[in-house]
Protein backbone atom coordinates (compact mmCIF):
# COMPACT_ATOMS: atom_id res chain seq x y z
CA UNK A 1 0.00 0.00 0.00
CA UNK A 2 1.20 3.39 -1.15
CA UNK A 3 1.75 6.31 1.15
CA UNK A 4 -1.31 8.01 -0.93
CA UNK A 5 -3.72 4.94 -0.35
CA UNK A 6 -2.76 4.75 3.36
CA UNK A 7 -3.29 8.00 4.00
CA UNK A 8 -6.73 8.17 2.36
CA UNK A 9 -7.24 4.49 4.41
CA UNK A 10 -6.53 7.00 7.99
CA UNK A 11 -9.14 9.45 6.79
CA UNK A 12 -11.55 7.03 6.62
CA UNK A 13 -10.45 5.11 9.98
CA UNK A 14 -11.22 8.32 11.27
CA UNK A 15 -14.48 9.78 9.98
CA UNK A 16 -17.79 9.80 11.48
CA UNK A 17 -20.15 7.91 9.48
CA UNK A 18 -23.10 10.92 10.95
CA UNK A 19 -21.41 13.62 10.71
CA UNK A 20 -18.86 12.99 7.62
CA UNK A 21 -16.10 14.83 9.72
CA UNK A 22 -13.42 13.36 12.00
CA UNK A 23 -14.23 11.95 15.10
CA UNK A 24 -15.11 14.18 18.27
CA UNK A 25 -15.07 12.17 21.72
CA UNK A 26 -15.82 8.79 19.67
CA UNK A 27 -17.76 5.92 21.18
CA UNK A 28 -18.50 2.43 20.58
CA UNK A 29 -21.64 0.43 20.13
CA UNK A 30 -22.68 -3.25 21.11
CA UNK A 31 -22.33 -3.90 17.69
CA UNK A 32 -18.57 -2.92 17.30
CA UNK A 33 -19.42 0.51 15.41
CA UNK A 34 -17.76 3.73 16.06
CA UNK A 35 -19.69 7.49 15.77
CA UNK A 36 -18.85 10.75 17.59
CA UNK A 37 -20.95 10.92 21.12
CA UNK A 38 -22.85 13.97 20.16
CA UNK A 39 -23.92 12.76 16.96
CA UNK A 40 -24.66 9.27 18.02
CA UNK A 41 -26.86 11.03 20.75
CA UNK A 42 -28.38 13.33 18.58
CA UNK A 43 -29.00 10.50 16.43
CA UNK A 44 -31.15 8.27 19.13
CA UNK A 45 -33.05 11.72 20.26
CA UNK A 46 -34.64 12.22 16.82
CA UNK A 47 -35.56 8.46 17.10
CA UNK A 48 -37.19 8.97 20.51
CA UNK A 49 -40.18 11.48 19.14
CA UNK A 50 -41.27 9.12 16.40
CA UNK A 51 -44.04 7.19 17.42
CA UNK A 52 -44.34 3.25 17.03
CA UNK A 53 -40.89 2.56 16.43
CA UNK A 54 -39.44 1.97 19.92
CA UNK A 55 -40.95 -1.05 21.73
CA UNK A 56 -37.96 -1.65 24.53
CA UNK A 57 -37.07 1.95 26.23
CA UNK A 58 -33.28 2.85 26.39
CA UNK A 59 -32.52 0.35 23.69
CA UNK A 60 -31.87 2.17 19.95
CA UNK A 61 -30.46 1.02 15.85
CA UNK A 62 -26.78 1.10 15.16
CA UNK A 63 -27.45 3.86 12.10
CA UNK A 64 -24.73 1.78 10.07
CA UNK A 65 -26.57 -2.49 10.72
CA UNK A 66 -29.48 -1.07 12.83
CA UNK A 67 -28.88 -4.10 15.27
CA UNK A 68 -30.31 -3.01 18.49
CA UNK A 69 -27.64 -1.41 21.48
CA UNK A 70 -28.37 -0.29 24.41
CA UNK A 71 -28.03 3.57 25.01
CA UNK A 72 -25.88 3.35 28.25
CA UNK A 73 -23.31 0.50 26.96
CA UNK A 74 -21.99 3.43 25.02
CA UNK A 75 -17.86 2.94 25.39
CA UNK A 76 -15.39 5.60 24.52
CA UNK A 77 -12.96 4.28 22.24
CA UNK A 78 -9.79 6.31 23.02
CA UNK A 79 -7.34 4.47 20.21
CA UNK A 80 -9.70 5.92 17.64
CA UNK A 81 -9.83 9.48 19.63
CA UNK A 82 -5.38 9.32 19.14
CA UNK A 83 -6.24 7.94 15.36
CA UNK A 84 -8.69 11.57 14.60
CA UNK A 85 -6.41 13.33 16.57
CA UNK A 86 -3.24 12.29 13.92
CA UNK A 87 -5.55 12.30 11.11
CA UNK A 88 -6.23 16.12 12.17
CA UNK A 89 -2.81 16.93 11.65
CA UNK A 90 -1.67 14.98 9.41
CA UNK A 91 -4.17 14.86 6.85
CA UNK A 92 -2.01 13.68 3.90
CA UNK A 93 -3.01 13.90 -0.10
CA UNK A 94 -5.98 15.21 -0.99
CA UNK A 95 -7.33 14.28 -4.26
CA UNK A 96 -6.77 18.05 -5.82
CA UNK A 97 -2.84 17.36 -4.90
CA UNK A 98 -2.64 14.40 -7.16
CA UNK A 99 -2.67 14.52 -11.84
CA UNK A 100 -5.91 13.98 -12.54
CA UNK A 101 -4.94 12.42 -15.67
CA UNK A 102 -1.71 9.74 -14.50
CA UNK A 103 -2.99 9.88 -10.87
CA UNK A 104 0.98 11.43 -9.50
CA UNK A 105 1.54 14.16 -6.96
CA UNK A 106 1.76 17.68 -8.74
CA UNK A 107 5.18 18.49 -8.26
CA UNK A 108 5.93 20.82 -10.82
CA UNK A 109 4.42 24.03 -12.32
CA UNK A 110 3.88 24.85 -15.91
CA UNK A 111 4.68 28.52 -16.72
CA UNK A 112 3.47 28.71 -20.21
CA UNK A 113 -0.11 27.25 -18.98
CA UNK A 114 0.13 28.72 -15.68
CA UNK A 115 -1.00 25.04 -13.95
CA UNK A 116 0.70 22.65 -11.88
CA UNK A 117 1.82 19.43 -13.31
CA UNK A 118 3.22 16.09 -12.31
CA UNK A 119 6.57 14.77 -13.55
CA UNK A 120 4.74 12.38 -16.25
CA UNK A 121 3.47 15.25 -17.64
CA UNK A 122 6.87 16.95 -17.94
CA UNK A 123 7.58 14.41 -20.66
CA UNK A 124 4.58 15.02 -22.12
CA UNK A 125 4.47 16.53 -25.40
CA UNK A 126 2.40 18.58 -24.40
CA UNK A 127 4.28 20.09 -21.81
CA UNK A 128 8.13 19.07 -23.44
CA UNK A 129 8.32 22.45 -24.87
CA UNK A 130 7.81 24.59 -22.06
CA UNK A 131 8.93 26.44 -18.95
CA UNK A 132 8.54 24.38 -15.93
CA UNK A 133 10.07 24.97 -12.59
CA UNK A 134 9.77 23.49 -9.45
CA UNK A 135 6.57 24.30 -7.43
CA UNK A 136 8.40 25.55 -4.42
CA UNK A 137 9.83 28.06 -7.11
CA UNK A 138 7.03 29.05 -8.15
CA UNK A 139 5.19 29.61 -4.94
CA UNK A 140 8.19 32.10 -3.83
CA UNK A 141 7.65 33.85 -6.83
CA UNK A 142 3.94 34.31 -6.71
CA UNK A 143 4.02 35.29 -3.32
CA UNK A 144 6.13 38.16 -3.99
CA UNK A 145 3.84 38.95 -6.80
CA UNK A 146 1.03 38.49 -4.25
CA UNK A 147 2.69 40.95 -1.82
CA UNK A 148 3.11 43.74 -4.56
CA UNK A 149 -0.44 43.18 -5.81
CA UNK A 150 -2.27 43.56 -2.20
CA UNK A 151 0.05 46.73 -1.25
CA UNK A 152 -0.98 48.24 -4.23
CA UNK A 153 -4.65 47.39 -3.82
CA UNK A 154 -4.07 48.46 -0.54
CA UNK A 155 -2.56 51.94 -1.54
CA UNK A 156 -5.99 52.23 -4.05
CA UNK A 157 -8.34 51.70 -1.09
CA UNK A 158 -6.74 54.07 1.28
CA UNK A 159 -7.14 56.68 -1.81
CA UNK A 160 -10.92 55.67 -2.33
CA UNK A 161 -11.33 56.69 1.28
CA UNK A 162 -9.74 59.50 1.17
CA UNK A 163 -11.70 60.92 -1.77
CA UNK A 164 -14.96 59.28 0.23
CA UNK A 165 -13.97 61.56 3.36
CA UNK A 166 -13.30 64.49 0.61
CA UNK A 167 -17.01 63.93 -0.60
CA UNK A 168 -18.70 63.34 2.26
CA UNK A 169 -17.59 66.79 3.81
CA UNK A 170 -17.98 68.40 0.06
CA UNK A 171 -21.31 67.41 0.51
CA UNK A 172 -21.69 69.07 4.32
CA UNK A 173 -20.13 72.25 3.05
CA UNK A 174 -22.24 72.95 0.31
CA UNK A 175 -25.18 71.45 2.68
CA UNK A 176 -24.11 74.38 4.95
CA UNK A 177 -23.55 76.71 2.31
CA UNK A 178 -27.12 76.23 0.93
CA UNK A 179 -28.27 76.65 4.57
CA UNK A 180 -27.05 80.08 4.82
CA UNK A 181 -28.11 81.18 1.60
CA UNK A 182 -31.95 80.00 2.10
CA UNK A 183 -31.62 81.52 5.61
CA UNK A 184 -30.37 84.91 3.50
CA UNK A 185 -33.04 84.86 1.01
CA UNK A 186 -35.95 84.49 3.66
CA UNK A 187 -34.95 87.50 6.07
CA UNK A 188 -34.26 89.78 2.65
CA UNK A 189 -37.75 89.24 1.81
CA UNK A 190 -38.60 90.52 5.03
CA UNK A 191 -36.88 93.32 4.61
CA UNK A 192 -39.44 94.43 1.77
CA UNK A 193 -42.20 96.43 2.77
CA UNK A 194 -44.72 94.00 0.43
CA UNK A 195 -43.47 90.16 0.39
CA UNK A 196 -43.24 88.94 -3.08
CA UNK A 197 -44.44 85.17 -2.55
CA UNK A 198 -44.14 83.89 -6.14
CA UNK A 199 -40.82 84.83 -6.76
CA UNK A 200 -39.49 83.74 -3.14
CA UNK A 201 -40.72 80.56 -4.35
CA UNK A 202 -38.99 80.89 -7.74
CA UNK A 203 -35.50 81.73 -6.22
CA UNK A 204 -35.99 78.97 -3.21
CA UNK A 205 -37.25 76.09 -6.33
CA UNK A 206 -33.75 77.07 -7.93
CA UNK A 207 -32.26 76.83 -5.00
CA UNK A 208 -33.36 73.62 -4.05
CA UNK A 209 -32.87 72.15 -7.68
CA UNK A 210 -29.41 73.41 -7.40
CA UNK A 211 -28.91 71.92 -4.05
CA UNK A 212 -30.18 68.39 -5.16
CA UNK A 213 -28.17 68.31 -8.44
CA UNK A 214 -25.06 69.25 -6.55
CA UNK A 215 -25.86 66.74 -4.36
CA UNK A 216 -27.08 64.14 -6.27
CA UNK A 217 -23.77 64.51 -8.05
CA UNK A 218 -21.77 64.25 -5.28
CA UNK A 219 -24.29 61.11 -3.77
CA UNK A 220 -23.43 59.38 -7.15
CA UNK A 221 -19.67 60.14 -6.67
CA UNK A 222 -19.80 59.22 -3.25
CA UNK A 223 -22.07 55.86 -4.34
CA UNK A 224 -19.18 54.98 -6.94
CA UNK A 225 -16.40 55.26 -4.74
CA UNK A 226 -18.39 53.23 -2.26
CA UNK A 227 -18.83 50.22 -5.26
CA UNK A 228 -15.13 50.92 -6.35
CA UNK A 229 -14.00 50.61 -2.57
CA UNK A 230 -16.22 47.42 -2.09
CA UNK A 231 -14.59 45.87 -5.30
CA UNK A 232 -11.10 46.64 -3.93
CA UNK A 233 -12.16 45.23 -0.48
CA UNK A 234 -13.49 41.97 -2.29
CA UNK A 235 -10.78 41.73 -4.27
CA UNK A 236 -8.11 42.10 -1.76
CA UNK A 237 -9.58 39.62 0.76
CA UNK A 238 -9.67 37.02 -2.72
CA UNK A 239 -6.03 37.84 -3.16
CA UNK A 240 -5.31 37.28 1.08
CA UNK A 241 -7.18 34.29 0.86
CA UNK A 242 -5.10 32.73 -1.82
CA UNK A 243 -2.33 33.77 -0.53
CA UNK A 244 -2.83 31.86 2.76
CA UNK A 245 -3.54 28.65 1.04
CA UNK A 246 -1.73 25.54 0.30
CA UNK A 247 0.90 26.25 -2.13
CA UNK A 248 -0.87 24.15 -4.78
CA UNK A 249 -4.52 24.97 -3.94
CA UNK A 250 -3.30 28.72 -4.19
CA UNK A 251 -1.15 28.07 -7.52
CA UNK A 252 -4.84 26.07 -9.12
CA UNK A 253 -6.95 28.88 -7.42
CA UNK A 254 -4.52 31.95 -8.50
CA UNK A 255 -5.20 32.45 -12.32
CA UNK A 256 -8.96 34.14 -11.91
CA UNK A 257 -8.08 36.90 -8.93
CA UNK A 258 -5.16 37.98 -10.68
CA UNK A 259 -7.06 38.12 -14.29
CA UNK A 260 -9.89 40.18 -12.10
CA UNK A 261 -7.02 42.25 -10.64
CA UNK A 262 -5.19 43.05 -14.31
CA UNK A 263 -8.70 43.90 -15.64
CA UNK A 264 -9.54 46.50 -12.83
CA UNK A 265 -10.09 49.93 -13.72
CA UNK A 266 -10.01 52.64 -11.04
CA UNK A 267 -11.97 55.74 -11.53
CA UNK A 268 -10.87 59.17 -9.62
CA UNK A 269 -13.50 61.42 -9.83
CA UNK A 270 -13.01 65.25 -10.52
CA UNK A 271 -13.61 67.20 -7.62
CA UNK A 272 -17.40 68.56 -8.15
CA UNK A 273 -17.68 72.51 -7.63
CA UNK A 274 -20.02 74.08 -5.22
CA UNK A 275 -20.03 77.85 -5.89
CA UNK A 276 -24.03 78.45 -5.37
CA UNK A 277 -25.48 79.97 -9.18
CA UNK A 278 -28.50 80.62 -7.81
CA UNK A 279 -28.34 84.78 -6.52
CA UNK A 280 -30.53 86.09 -3.76
CA UNK A 281 -32.62 88.94 -5.58
CA UNK A 282 -35.81 91.10 -4.53
CA UNK A 283 -37.70 92.56 -7.45
CA UNK A 284 -37.58 96.38 -6.42
CA UNK A 285 -35.33 96.07 -3.38
CA UNK A 286 -33.26 98.42 -4.76
CA UNK A 287 -35.12 101.07 -5.71
CA UNK A 288 -36.69 100.78 -2.12
CA UNK A 289 -33.60 101.02 -0.67
CA UNK A 290 -32.80 104.06 -2.81
CA UNK A 291 -35.63 106.34 -0.87
CA UNK A 292 -33.08 105.78 2.09
CA UNK A 293 -30.14 107.31 0.03
CA UNK A 294 -27.21 109.56 1.10
CA UNK A 295 -25.30 111.84 -0.73
CA UNK A 296 -21.91 110.10 0.73
CA UNK A 297 -18.96 112.12 0.12
CA UNK A 298 -14.97 110.99 0.94
CA UNK A 299 -13.55 113.48 3.29
CA UNK A 300 -10.53 114.56 1.57
CA UNK A 301 -9.11 115.55 5.56
CA UNK A 302 -8.98 111.85 6.38
CA UNK A 303 -7.35 110.75 2.85
CA UNK A 304 -4.10 108.73 2.55
CA UNK A 305 -1.43 111.32 1.52
CA UNK A 306 -1.06 110.01 -2.17
CA UNK A 307 -5.30 109.37 -2.36
CA UNK A 308 -6.51 111.51 -4.69
CA UNK A 309 -9.84 112.54 -4.94
CA UNK A 310 -11.14 114.78 -7.77
CA UNK A 311 -14.36 116.25 -7.72
CA UNK A 312 -15.78 116.70 -10.99
CA UNK A 313 -18.52 119.50 -10.65
CA UNK A 314 -16.13 121.67 -9.51
CA UNK A 315 -13.46 120.68 -12.13
CA UNK A 316 -10.97 120.55 -8.36
CA UNK A 317 -8.67 118.53 -6.25
CA UNK A 318 -9.66 117.65 -2.99
CA UNK A 319 -6.33 116.79 -2.09
CA UNK A 320 -2.68 116.98 -2.95
CA UNK A 321 0.20 114.31 -2.48
CA UNK A 322 2.09 115.60 0.96
CA UNK A 323 4.23 118.71 0.55
CA UNK A 324 6.26 118.31 3.70
CA UNK A 325 3.43 119.46 5.92
CA UNK A 326 2.60 117.73 9.40
CA UNK A 327 -0.14 115.22 8.45
CA UNK A 328 -3.75 115.49 10.48
CA UNK A 329 -4.33 113.06 13.11
CA UNK A 330 -7.49 111.88 11.35
CA UNK A 331 -5.72 111.30 8.08
CA UNK A 332 -5.19 107.42 7.08
CA UNK A 333 -1.16 106.84 6.92
CA UNK A 334 -1.38 102.83 6.42
CA UNK A 335 -3.34 102.30 3.51
CA UNK A 336 -5.03 104.23 0.44
CA UNK A 337 -8.17 105.29 2.53
CA UNK A 338 -10.72 107.41 3.31
CA UNK A 339 -14.27 108.03 5.36
CA UNK A 340 -17.26 110.05 4.32
CA UNK A 341 -18.14 113.24 6.23
CA UNK A 342 -20.98 111.95 7.64
CA UNK A 343 -21.43 109.78 10.79
CA UNK A 344 -24.34 107.78 11.23
CA UNK A 345 -25.46 106.81 15.25
CA UNK A 346 -29.25 105.92 14.10
CA UNK A 347 -31.55 105.06 11.10
CA UNK A 348 -31.55 103.52 7.75
CA UNK A 349 -28.85 104.92 4.99
CA UNK A 350 -28.14 103.67 1.58
CA UNK A 351 -25.21 104.96 -0.52
CA UNK A 352 -23.60 103.58 -4.29
CA UNK A 353 -20.08 103.24 -5.13
CA UNK A 354 -18.83 102.88 -8.76
CA UNK A 355 -15.51 101.03 -9.29
CA UNK A 356 -13.58 100.38 -12.37
CA UNK A 357 -11.19 98.01 -11.44
CA UNK A 358 -7.96 97.64 -13.60
CA UNK A 359 -5.41 95.62 -11.74
CA UNK A 360 -5.37 92.75 -9.13
CA UNK A 361 -4.85 94.63 -5.95
CA UNK A 362 -7.69 94.29 -2.67
CA UNK A 363 -10.32 97.25 -2.66
CA UNK A 364 -12.59 97.52 0.01
CA UNK A 365 -16.31 99.15 1.02
CA UNK A 366 -18.38 99.71 4.12
CA UNK A 367 -18.72 101.38 6.99
CA UNK A 368 -16.21 101.82 10.16
CA UNK A 369 -15.58 102.90 13.35
CA UNK A 370 -15.77 106.25 13.90
CA UNK A 371 -12.13 105.79 15.74
CA UNK A 372 -10.62 102.98 14.13
CA UNK A 373 -6.76 103.25 14.21
CA UNK A 374 -5.60 105.06 11.11
CA UNK A 375 -2.02 105.12 11.90
CA UNK A 376 -1.51 101.59 11.99
CA UNK A 377 -1.86 98.41 9.97
CA UNK A 378 -4.50 96.18 11.29
CA UNK A 379 -7.23 93.85 9.49
CA UNK A 380 -9.94 95.15 8.41
CA UNK A 381 -12.70 93.10 10.49
CA UNK A 382 -15.78 93.76 12.65
CA UNK A 383 -13.26 92.65 16.14
CA UNK A 384 -11.03 95.47 14.64
CA UNK A 385 -13.99 98.22 13.87
CA UNK A 386 -14.81 97.30 10.38
CA UNK A 387 -17.91 95.95 8.58
CA UNK A 388 -16.54 95.92 4.99
CA UNK A 389 -16.03 93.99 1.54
CA UNK A 390 -12.95 93.29 -0.29
CA UNK A 391 -12.98 93.42 -4.33
CA UNK A 392 -10.58 91.88 -6.26
CA UNK A 393 -10.62 90.78 -10.26
CA UNK A 394 -9.26 87.06 -10.48
CA UNK A 395 -8.38 84.77 -7.20
CA UNK A 396 -4.88 86.28 -6.15
CA UNK A 397 -5.69 87.96 -3.63
CA UNK A 398 -8.65 85.81 -1.85
CA UNK A 399 -7.87 85.66 1.45
CA UNK A 400 -7.58 82.04 3.53
CA UNK A 401 -11.00 81.10 5.51
CA UNK A 402 -11.31 82.76 8.30
CA UNK A 403 -13.91 84.25 11.28
CA UNK A 404 -11.45 87.39 11.06
CA UNK A 405 -11.32 87.79 7.58
CA UNK A 406 -13.13 90.26 5.53
CA UNK A 407 -15.40 89.06 2.89
CA UNK A 408 -13.75 88.68 -0.56
CA UNK A 409 -15.94 88.80 -3.98
CA UNK A 410 -13.65 88.00 -6.74
CA UNK A 411 -16.35 89.07 -9.84
CA UNK A 412 -17.00 92.48 -8.20
CA UNK A 413 -19.88 94.36 -9.39
CA UNK A 414 -19.34 97.84 -11.53
CA UNK A 415 -21.69 99.78 -9.08
CA UNK A 416 -21.63 98.16 -5.37
CA UNK A 417 -24.67 99.59 -3.05
CA UNK A 418 -24.37 99.62 0.37
CA UNK A 419 -27.67 99.94 3.07
CA UNK A 420 -26.78 100.43 7.22
CA UNK A 421 -29.48 99.67 9.17
CA UNK A 422 -27.94 101.25 12.71
CA UNK A 423 -31.37 100.10 15.13
CA UNK A 424 -31.04 96.68 13.38
CA UNK A 425 -27.23 96.36 13.48
CA UNK A 426 -27.04 95.15 10.04
CA UNK A 427 -24.84 96.66 6.67
CA UNK A 428 -25.89 94.93 3.35
CA UNK A 429 -23.73 94.81 0.07
CA UNK A 430 -25.82 94.70 -2.82
CA UNK A 431 -25.16 94.49 -7.06
CA UNK A 432 -27.01 98.30 -7.83
CA UNK A 433 -26.94 97.07 -11.34
CA UNK A 434 -28.13 94.01 -10.81
CA UNK A 435 -30.35 94.04 -7.89
CA UNK A 436 -28.86 90.75 -6.21
CA UNK A 437 -27.90 90.82 -1.84
CA UNK A 438 -24.02 90.52 -1.80
CA UNK A 439 -23.43 89.80 1.82
CA UNK A 440 -25.21 90.98 5.28
CA UNK A 441 -23.14 91.94 8.24
CA UNK A 442 -25.35 91.27 11.86
CA UNK A 443 -24.78 91.85 15.25
CA UNK A 444 -27.06 92.52 18.11
CA UNK A 445 -25.60 96.47 18.07
CA UNK A 446 -23.33 98.19 16.76
CA UNK A 447 -20.67 99.72 19.51
CA UNK A 448 -20.55 103.25 18.69
CA UNK A 449 -21.14 105.68 15.53
CA UNK A 450 -20.38 104.18 11.73
CA UNK A 451 -19.00 105.76 9.03
CA UNK A 452 -18.57 105.44 5.22
CA UNK A 453 -15.44 103.39 4.47
CA UNK A 454 -13.48 103.68 1.44
CA UNK A 455 -10.22 101.43 0.67
CA UNK A 456 -8.55 101.55 -2.48
CA UNK A 457 -5.34 98.87 -3.84
CA UNK A 458 -2.30 100.65 -5.56
CA UNK A 459 -1.49 102.33 -8.18
CA UNK A 460 -3.09 101.63 -11.39
CA UNK A 461 -5.33 99.25 -9.87
CA UNK A 462 -8.36 101.73 -10.91
CA UNK A 463 -10.85 104.07 -10.02
CA UNK A 464 -13.61 104.64 -7.39
CA UNK A 465 -16.67 107.19 -8.11
CA UNK A 466 -18.76 108.25 -4.62
CA UNK A 467 -21.42 110.96 -5.85
CA UNK A 468 -19.10 113.02 -7.77
CA UNK A 469 -16.08 112.83 -6.51
CA UNK A 470 -13.83 110.32 -8.41
CA UNK A 471 -10.84 108.68 -5.94
CA UNK A 472 -7.26 106.72 -7.33
CA UNK A 473 -4.03 106.46 -6.11
CA UNK A 474 -1.51 108.51 -7.25
CA UNK A 475 1.81 106.42 -8.78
Amino acid sequence: MDAVELSRKLQEEATCSICLDYFTDPVMTTCGHNFCRECIRMTWEKAKGKKGRRKHRGVFPCPECRELSPQRNLRPNRLLTKVAEMARQHPGFQSQDLCQVHQEVLKLFCKDDQSPICVVCRESQEHRTHRVVPVEEAVQEHKLKLEGDMRHLQEEMMKTQKLQIREQQTLAEWQEKVKKRRWRIMMEFKKMAVLLVEEKQHLLQALRQEEEDIAARLLESMAALEQQSCSLKTLLLRLEDCSKREPLQMLQDIKEPLDRKNSLSVQYPEAIPIALRTICRVPGQIEVLKSFQENVVPDPATAYPYLLLYESRQRRYLSTPPDGTPCSKDRFLAYPCAVGHQTFSSGRHYWEVGMNLTGDALWALGVCRDNVSRKNRVLKSPENGFWVVQLCKGKKYVPPVSTLTPITLTEPPSHMGIFLDFEAGEVSFYNASGGSHLHTYAQPAFPGPLQPFFCLGAPKSGQMVISTVTLWVKG
